[in-house]
């Protein structure tokens, strides 16, 4: 009886395999539906937002540019002479369609007045979580194996006093230094990454460090706990057992075991940051979304408030939605659970 002949290894990639398995599939519409089911509850609070201002919106919006025929006319505009089921059902249409309204303040667009802020925006978020991951890996990895040491003490110590500086106060110590002692980088102000690449990098230096040094502490701490917690699994000791290198056992082993709850803090991180780091904004003058909502807040254009928070919340879900199938990829265990 002849043996059965070998079956060759399975070419397709990796990610392919897991992208086409059903568990990530079923997760990714999961989740999707979960996205727009929160996302639905999102546009209801912050329609909601318009009547639970105490006063007209629109009267106190316009302030001392209030007269009669401009009070109709944004009145109108703003589809608030409608009955309030009709501007319910128009809001909801509108926010799936990208129609958030006019602001009340330049009478532009709101979705227009969102996407000019963005790119300020994410390239922030991007650029902190950046500077964020350069300290949180090393210094929570070097904290997790010094275990109880001085060295494991230090690195707590010092992101416990990187959370609690206030981040303004930490902007206006970096701008003292490299800007006003230094002049080294310019301290506020913004130029898009299409116009001047190098100018773009060096204004976004102080605030990425700025928002980058706080993600740090906070994620430094999760990377400590995930390290400690591979450490602690019992197929660390049985690799240690078979005399494997320290650098093998830490590569393949703990780090790959740790990255779950680390790619979790970084996709909070990054859902923070692109909501806005209002004070880190202001005090830099980045035209980001968290000014934006500041400006907002103090011209009474609660337009432009309620489409900032729907677009934050939307790209927090989608985020989220985001880190779940990175943990798929990463984890097999997840999918087949």
């Amino acid at each position: 009886m002849t043996a059965p002949a070998p079956t060759a290894p399975d070419a397709t990639p990796r990610w392919r395999r897991v992208r086409d398995h059903p568990a990530t599939r079923f997760l990714v519409v999961r989740g999707l539906l979960h996205t727009a089911i929160v996302l639905l509850g999102v546009i209801t609070v912050t329609f909601s937002l318009m009547l639970l201002v105490p006063g007209d919106p629109v009267r106190i919006a316009l302030g001392t540019r209030y007269t009669q025929e401009s009070y109709d006319a944004l009145r109108a505009a703003s589809g608030l002479d409608r009955p309030l089921l009709e501007q319910y059902l128009d809001y909801v249409l509108g926010a799936v369609r990208g129609d958030l309204g006019v602001s009340f303040r330049n009478g532009e667009p709101v979705t227009h007045v969102l996407l000019d802020r963005l790119p300020a925006t994410a390239s922030l978020a991007l650029a902190g979580v950046l500077v964020g991951l350069l300290v949180a890996v090393p210094a929570g990895v070097y904290a997790a194996l010094r275990n109880g040491r001085l060295a494991d003490a230090v690195v707590r110590i010092t992101s416990q006093v990187g959370v609690s500086v206030p981040d303004f106060w930490m902007g206006l110590l970096l701008i003292t230094l490299f800007s006003a002692t230094l002049g080294w980088l310019p301290s506020s102000g913004y130029v898009p990454f299409g116009e001047d690449p190098v100018e773009w990098a060096r204004r976004l230096a102080l605030p990425a460090v700025t928002v980058g040094l706080v993600a740090g502490s906070i994620m430094t701490r999760f990377v400590r706990a995930a390290v400690l917690d591979a450490i602690a699994a019992g197929w660390v000791r049985t690799a240690r057992s078979k005399g494997l290198g320290r650098r093998v056992v830490l590569l393949r082993h703990i780090l790959r075991n740790a990255v779950v709850p680390i790619v979790t803090i970084v996709g909070i991180q990054m859902a923070t940051l692109l909501g806005g780091v209002i004070v880190v904004e202001v005090v830099f003058a980045w035209p980001g979304l968290g000014r934006l909502v500041y400006d907002s807040v103090t011209a009474r254009d609660y337009p432009v408030i309620q489409g900032a928070v729907l677009l934050i919340a939307v790209l927090f879900l989608l985020i989220n939605l985001l880190v779940d199938v990175i943990h798929t990829l990463v984890d097999p265990r997840i999918r087949n659970r």
